[in-house]
């Protein structure tokens, strides 16, 4: 009897355990049934495109199966270094179910950027719960679309051939053909070894990269560099430049171009020097001495040279041009030198040098920021070479005395000045700039003996870059930066004190006063200085009582 019931026992055991064999294994055989594959997804878009196009990605999925798909969730990136209008390269979106048989699309849109050539791809991953099944699937594909053209043009504008221990500039050109505007764009040139970089237009920082303004279709422009060959003769420089766009932190190249230059042995070695120096930084209103040198550092002599000197420059004051060798020719742009004018240029000698010069002046003011730059090109027999010189802002600055109220600040005593009384004035700086931008300006004067500087300024916040040094009583004004087309001005008061010497005079109340700036654009700290001035107060009409003291 007890061995039945055990058999019961034993047979109801198994009957269970095969049920639940046969749960589980029903459930692994619904799960390894389903396939994946029953998920058709795609992107549907262009195998080529050029650089800068608004690509319509169009994701299509199907569910080809049986079974309904539950929680759908699409993701798609799109190609590295794209741009969209929402700044987003990647996106998630939750679907309604997808029940057996339907199909659907969803679109995006993204612009691609990058080199001629590059492959670009796009992803989409699509994952989704099979109804009545616990794990998430996941489907995904890609769509590579290559960049075919990049409507950008870049190009260097270079000789081929130059010889050493020349001076010469080259332009690298560029425009935009791209249905789009280029934003955040730079240029960059790689160092060339042999080519001694000195000034460009627009200016660089590094003198690497130049970041330009927005360039829409149909703009371009243009940057000059200037340089010393100094690579050795039967060699090359290699040129290369890129241009690109700056996306998070990355530089993505849109086109790059290469130049080759051949270095060549030179026989005439042209060189200038301004006021006795070869990197001269000129001013507005000044007389520029021209001197131009040409050796023969070839092997043969030459004869009969003939050299012509061509100016350019909207701060020329070209009929000031002149020359006691040369002979200016009719428009006043240029100058002509002869043999039968200058003797050495008759017979040049090997390793032999001559000079010839002229002079000229500039403008007094300088229209705008355009006219800082000015260009002598120096032509002799098929040589010919380019020299730029920087001309530095237009400062201007006054120093003014008045005896009648300014700027809010009244003045006491006599007038004219007594012995033993003291009398205030108003002392009135002015500085002026007119084309590039201006750092670090300064004003220095010396008070005389007898003259004090009392605590009464405008404007009230320059009290803390005024200074005065009682034991060598100059006063320092740290007017700070000066952009174009920009003033400052400062108004303070001082007080003379005449002693019995003074009497019958007109004594000076504040020396002369010298201003001086940084210029960013020539890189020469410019000065400009005003003469003192004395009881008479000269620009004061108001100040009818006279200035020698009593």
């Amino acid at each position: 009897m007890y061995k039945i019931i055990k058999d019961k026992r034993f047979v109801f055991g198994a009957i269970i355990l095969l049920i639940i064999l046969g749960v589980v294994g029903f459930w692994f055989w619904r799960e390894a049934v389903f396939s994946k594959q029953i998920l058709k997804l795609e992107i549907l878009g262009p195998d080529s495109a050029k650089a800068g196009d608004e690509i319509i990605y169009t994701i299509k999925y199907k569910n080809n199966g049986n079974f309904v798909l539950e929680k759908p969730r699409l993701i798609f990136e799109l190609p590295e270094n794209s741009l969209n209008e929402d700044s987003k390269t990647r996106f998630t979106e939750d679907l309604e179910d997808i029940y057996p048989g339907e199909e659907n699309t969803k679109e995006f849109k993204g612009r691609i950027f990058g080199k001629e050539g590059d492959v670009k791809k796009a992803k989409a991953t699509l994952t989704y719960i099979p109804k009545n099944l616990s794990a998430r699937y996941e489907s995904d594909t890609i769509l590579a679309t290559k960049i075919e053209s990049v409507p950008l043009t870049l190009t260097y504008d270079m000789p081929t051939n130059v010889e050493k221990g020349k001076e010469i500039s080259y332009s690298i050109n560029y425009f935009s053909n791209i249905e789009y505007p280029l934003e955040n764009l730079s240029i960059k040139i790689d160092p060339v070894e042999g080519f001694n970089f000195k000034s460009a237009n627009p200016s660089s920082l590094d003198n690497t990269e130049w970041k330009l303004n927005t360039l829409n279709k149909g703009q371009g422009g243009r940057i000059t560099i200037s340089g010393l060959i100094n690579s050795e003769t039967g060699g090359h420089l290699n040129f290369s430049a890129k241009i690109g766009i700056w996306q998070d932190g990355s530089f993505i190249v849109l086109k790059e171009t290469n130049q080759e230059m051949s270095i060549t042995q030179p026989r005439l070695l042209i060189s200038q020097s301004i006021n006795g120096s070869p990197d001269y930084s000129s001013s507005p209103g000044e007389t520029l001495s021209y001197q131009i040198s040409f050796q023969n550092v070839g092997s043969t002599s030459f004869s009969n040279l003939f050299a012509t000197v061509n100016l350019e420059g909207k701060a020329y004051d070209f009929s000031t041009l002149q020359s006691s060798i040369g002979q200016v020719d009719q428009n006043g742009r240029a100058v002509v030198f002869s043999p039968s004018q200058v003797s050495q240029l008759k017979n040049l000698y090997p390793q032999q040098k001559v000079s010839v010069s002229f002079s000229i002046q500039l403008k007094e003011s300088l229209p705008d920021s355009s006219s800082q730059t000015i260009k002598s090109f120096v032509n002799v027999l098929d040589i010919s070479q380019e020299f730029v010189t920087k001309v530095s802002s237009q400062l201007n600055f006054s120093q003014k005395a008045y005896r009648s109220s300014t700027n809010g600040i009244d003045n006491f005593g006599p007038i004219p000045p007594k012995v033993g009384e003291s009398t205030s004035y108003n002392i009135v700086w002015s500085v002026q700039n007119a084309t590039s931008n201006l750092k670090n300006v300064r004003i220095k004067a010396v008070l005389p003996q007898n003259v004090s500087l009392v605590d009464n300024l405008y404007p009230e916040r320059e009290a803390s870059h005024l200074s005065f040094d009682s034991l060598s009583r100059q006063l320092v004004w740290l007017a700070g930066d000066l952009s174009e087309n920009s003033s400052k001005s400062l108004t303070l008061q001082i007080v003379l004190q005449p002693v019995t010497f003074h009497i019958g005079t007109a004594p000076s109340i504040i020396g002369q006063a010298t201003v001086f700036a940084d210029d960013q654009f020539t890189g020469a700290t410019i000065q400009k200085t005003i003469s003192s001035i004395n009881t008479t107060l000269p620009d004061d009409q108001s100040n009818s009582g006279g200035g020698v003291v009593q």
